[in-house]
């Protein structure tokens, strides 16, 4: 008989109503504390962003967005560990007049390295630098950021969710409920990473809001397409086969569905079931970066951030709404012993940027493309022994091209020891109030309602940074 056919003559009895009905339904009274964690009801629908109240349909369509959007894709270069602005992007000539001299945590050290003007626009980039710097009049670099803490792990969760605690949803999950993804055959948020930075998953995870937002994690060391997202394909059983199984599974969750519309979670497994069928052959493909030309490879240069860049650029040239990828494994920039590291960072992320830049602008798709280059917070101006840095949350530089942003200025501005943003300081509630923005959302409608309050990205904080948009 027909599976379909059999499956409506069957009568559906789920795991909740076996455990509520058997055992005088003491096993039901342990789901119901597990699922209460997990489920909520949305907000009111975010206005024209997010998906419906009922949850009816693929959470992951592509949705209409709050305003015209600036962008379409985030690309997220993340540089874990933190990189010191004295020595990247924000020169300080008054460290070499105040250098030895008593400062906050210790002695200012000036920047062993050379600032130099690049562009129409004559922004000072240091020497660490060069091919980013050539890309200049592209990029508006913001010199007034600060965050809330000098600490890796809830610097890196503030960054990427909002808050200090692992608690709230990542940037690119709420960017994935909000608008959805272009192409239903790849996740709507990769993430990028050779291993894990010091909390791992957290950093990318969906929290509170519905399963199928999560980020997927690719481990990018290795780019053999066949393997590089483990357990997709079935070596068992041929494509045929999977589809005539999953389309089974999916008609017992879809009749279970039916009897729980309210039930996202659900909704949020039954489609994270589809799109893992269809990544067998699109995601494959999407990650074969030996289909580029040698040009094109050349340009990149070879290395994990350098493929990662590379796959960044095809993962939204075929609609992926957010990219994010990390330097390396744990915190590769964390200089604490000695700041001449940063030259052997820049040096493996220097070249692959500028490509990245180059060749969206010669797809068409760079003004349609938001790039954030950044960590989680920066470096002191003073020394910690005789050659570092220590952590530095009270001003530090990022970066933003493409999508909508003012190519060639400066934002902001630290003192003149660079100990701390004084002139239009940026926040991160602030950065992520402004990528939203560029990609059409307004921050305080884009909401959640999840353990009786409505959630957003950027708490009861965030104003977006107008000046910085073209």
């Amino acid at each position: 008989m027909n599976d379909h056919l059999a499956l409506k003559h069957l009568p559906f009895i789920s795991r909740r109503d076996m455990l509520t009905n058997t055992a005088a339904g003491f096993g039901m009274v342990g789901l119901a504390g597990v699922c209460a964690a997990e489920q909520e009801s949305p907000a009111k629908s975010p206005s024209a962003a997010g998906p419906s109240a009922a949850g009816v349909g693929n959470p992951l369509t592509p949705k209409p967005s709050h305003f015209i959007a600036r962008a379409k894709h985030v690309i997220f270069l993340f540089m874990n560990g933190g990189p010191s602005h004295v020595d990247t992007f924000d020169p300080k000539p008054e460290l070499k007049k105040q250098a030895g001299q008593p400062g906050p945590g210790g002695k200012f050290m000036p920047s062993p390295f050379v600032f130099n003007r690049y562009g129409e626009s004559g922004i000072e980039v240091s020497e660490l630098y060069p091919n980013v710097g050539g890309c200049i009049d592209d990029i508006c670099v913001v010199r007034s950021m600060y965050t809330s803490t000098p600490n890796h792990e809830p610097g890196l969760f503030m960054m990427n969710s909002g808050s200090q605690q692992p608690i709230r949803p990542s940037l690119g999950s709420w960017l994935s409920y909000g608008l959805g993804t272009e192409n239903q055959n790849l996740p709507g948020f990769v993430v990028l990473c050779p291993g894990k930075p010091v909390v791992g998953p957290a950093l990318w995870s969906n929290s509170f809001l519905p399963g199928v937002f999560q980020g997927t994690h690719v481990n990018n060391s290795s780019m053999d397409p066949t393997r590089v997202i483990g357990h997709l394909k079935n070596s068992s059983i041929g494509s045929p086969s999977q589809r005539r199984l999953l389309d089974l599974m999916q008609g017992m969750n879809q009749k279970h569905f039916e009897q729980r519309p309210q039930d996202l979670q659900l909704e949020a497994r039954i489609q994270s079931l589809e799109i893992a069928y269809r990544m067998q052959s699109e995601a494959q493909e999407a990650f074969d970066i030996s289909r580029e030309s040698e040009t094109t490879r050349t340009q990149y240069g070879r290395g994990e951030f350098a493929d990662g860049c590379l796959i960044a650029r095809r993962l939204v040239e075929r609609g992926v709404r957010m990219v994010q990828l990390y330097y390396g494994s744990g915190q590769p920039w964390d200089a604490h012993g000695d700041i001449m590291d940063h030259r052997r960072d820049a040096l493996k992320s220097d070249q692959p940027i500028a490509a990245l830049i180059r060749d969206l602008k010669s797809r068409g798709l760079f003004d349609e493309t938001l790039i954030v280059w950044g960590g989680e917070f920066g470096r002191t101006p003073t020394a910690q022994g005789d050659k570092g840095r220590n952590h530095h949350a009270t001003g530090f530089s990022m970066w933003l091209a493409g999508g909508g942003i003012r190519g060639g200025i400066t934002y902001g501005a630290t003192d003149d020891l660079g100990v701390k943003a004084v002139e239009n300081r940026m926040s991160v509630h602030d950065l992520h109030a402004t990528i939203l923005h560029l990609m059409g959302i307004d921050h305080e409608r884009l909401t959640f309602r999840y353990s009786g309050r409505d959630f957003r990205l950027t708490d009861v904080h965030g104003n977006v940074a107008h000046e910085i948009i073209a």
